[in-house]
């Protein structure tokens, strides 16, 4: 199996992860540790799910973890939307592209992984 540093959408989320980082320095003060904590938790939670799940001994528990790194996805998309509607950062659209891009490869990763099972 493949390591999780070979895998295109660990890479991305990393990257994505970062991004989040320097989105959420344009925030107001009084977000540092609401809307702004929660956006990155979420960011490192998808990378981290994913080498959490690959360090795993079963297909199984990987699927599991790659399911929680979705969710964490789908978190940081309501964040996002919320972000601007109160006019938190900027390059929302930007940002909401990768995020489904990497919601997408997500789910290509699982539709494989669960082919391999069966």
């Amino acid at each position: 199996m493949l390591s999780h540093k070979d895998l295109d959408v660990w890479k991305k989320s990393i990257d994505f992860a970062v991004q989040i980082y320097t989105f959420t320095e344009a925030f107001p003060p009084e977000e540092k540790y609401a809307l702004a904590s929660q956006l990155k938790r979420a960011g490192v939670s998808i990378a981290s799910n994913i080498s959490e799940g690959a360090a795993r001994n079963s297909t199984k528990e990987y699927v599991r973890f790659l399911y929680v790194a979705l969710g964490s996805a789908s978190e940081i998309e309501t964040q996002l939307i919320i972000a601007q509607k109160l006019g938190f950062g900027q390059h929302h659209q930007e940002m909401m592209h990768e995020l489904i891009d990497i919601q997408k490869m997500l789910m290509g990763v699982i539709k494989y992984l669960k082919t391999q099972q069966n």
